[in-house]
């Protein structure tokens, strides 16, 4: 309705007329003294994270209330600690019913206010004393001896209030009772968990299939969705969330890292320092670059996976994948928190184009990764389960064929990997040399010529322990 946009100036205005409540003790050096403040962020996936707020403070001897300004509307009120030398904390109140002209008019509930009117017409204001009787879905006043509902009539008017209730914030505010055992300044650590932050990462990989090369930057995402603007902040990103999970399964990756990156480790726990302290404003999203790496080693691959055994009676499309490694010896060297990675090629004339978009998850530095680009629909393969043989409880061989067939005008070479649903594969007879990926997968680099097709022949036997 129109009156809370109108109340706006008149909250203003009320406020600016009314005498100033009396300051607690304390609040005076702390607000003055609010460009001292130095502010550290740890945030987690999940939206939720851990700020630490170190303020200077000047505060007399004995005990008194320090209102500590500029936290998040969404502080976790039990998380609360406020710690300092020779301070004790005897209470603490979290006051978080904020000023707003909604709110100014419920306090003002059986209250007197100034109604001012302005006729459009002479611009002569009139000024009317009001009880306010209800502010419910809508304000209803008392004037005189009639009652009238304050409503969007075309009249242009204003709201004059006495001043601002104790407890209406023009912020959110920690209000402390403390016993300061001796007068002086000294720094004061307030330390708490909020929810309304929270990061994510994406990732744009330009890659040139000439020069087997990819060009890979990072950007992380801040995400800021409380009143509280946190300036100059210190910030840290977890890879997963507060409670230890990773949030992400570990995906896109064909080999774990083995190499120890730039990420601060406490406990199992994976820290990603931002480079340089930032400013994240109030209901903002914020991107900051943090990775950036040109002629990384990569290659586009054609790739089927097997998952058991069993015939099709159609061909299936392989898929279309990058890989490339996050190592030191690849030329990206820097672990990867989890998110979704663009990739991009440049067509005849250099523009870019999208060519896919995948997600990976949390990937330790040193990893093999294998992105999913799409299908490469001229080039298929066809399984055929040839025989199933039980050799005894534990014991079972398969005998597999697989067509590989190719419509380019140019050969291609396909990744074809199988795997078995228990734990151990064993080779038997093979047409084509494999690679052993683990103890239940093998893989199969099939050349293809062009316009042609090629069968893979093997018979294998799992084994159960």
């Amino acid at each position: 309705m129109r009156w809370v946009c109108l109340l706006a100036a008149a909250c203003a205005a009320g406020s600016a007329g009314a005498a100033e409540p009396a300051r607690p003790q304390g609040t005076g050096p702390d607000e003055a003294k609010l460009d001292n403040q130095r502010l550290a962020i740890t945030i987690y996936n999940g939206g939720q994270a851990l700020v630490q707020d170190v303020r200077s403070l000047d505060l007399p001897a004995g005990r008194q209330r320090i209102e500590l300004r500029e936290v998040s509307n969404q502080i976790d009120a039990t998380s609360v600690s406020l710690a300092a030398p020779d301070l004790a904390i005897v209470e603490q109140n979290f006051d978080f019913d904020l000023l707003t002209p909604a709110k100014l008019m419920e306090k003002a509930v059986g209250k007197q206010v100034q109604i001012v009117r302005t006729n459009p017409g002479t611009g002569q204001e009139v000024t009317e004393t009001a009880t306010v009787l209800a502010a419910n879905q809508g304000v209803v006043l008392k004037i005189g001896n009639r009652i009238e509902v304050l409503r969007d009539d075309g009249i242009p008017t204003r709201v004059i209030f006495d001043g601002v209730p104790q407890n209406l914030r023009a912020q959110p505010t920690l209000s402390v009772t403390v016993d300061s055992a001796k007068a002086g300044r000294r720094d004061a650590t307030l330390t708490y968990l909020t929810r309304g932050l929270d990061w994510r990462a994406d990732y744009v990989a330009v890659f040139d299939e000439t020069a087997s090369k990819l060009d890979f930057q990072g950007w992380i995402t801040l995400i800021n969705q409380t009143s509280t603007t946190f300036t100059d902040v210190k910030t840290d990103l977890v890879a997963g969330s507060a409670d230890g999970s990773s949030g992400r399964p570990l995906r896109g990756v064909i080999r774990g890292g083995t190499e120890a990156g730039n990420a601060q480790q406490v406990g199992d726990t994976y820290f990603y320092p931002l480079k340089e302290r930032t400013t994240i404003a109030a209901n903002q999203e914020k991107q900051v670059g943090f990775i950036e790496a040109d002629k990384v080693a990569a290659q586009r691959v054609y790739a089927y996976q097997a998952n058991g055994f069993s015939s099709s009676s159609s061909p299936a499309h392989v898929d279309s994948v990058l890989q490339f490694s996050n190592s030191r010896a690849g030329g990206l060297a820097a672990p990867l928190p989890a998110g979704a990675v663009r990739i991009y090629m440049r067509d005849a004339d250099g523009a870019l184009k999208l060519i896919g978009e995948s997600e990976i998850g949390h990937t330790p530095q040193g990893s093999d990764l294998s992105l999913r680009i799409g299908e490469a629909f001229d080039v298929t393969v066809k399984p055929t389960l040839e025989s199933r043989t039980p050799v005894d409880k534990k014991h079972t061989r398969y005998a597999m064929s697989y067509v590989v067939a190719n419509a380019k005008s140019e050969p291609v070479t396909v990744q074809l990997r199988q795997a078995s649903y228990q734990p151990e594969l064993k080779v038997l007879s093979e047409s084509l040399k494999s690679q052993r990926v683990n103890a239940s997968q093998l893989r199969w680099d099939v050349p293809v010529p062009a316009g042609g097709e090629t069968k893979l022949t093997f018979e294998v036997q799992d084994e159960s322990r």
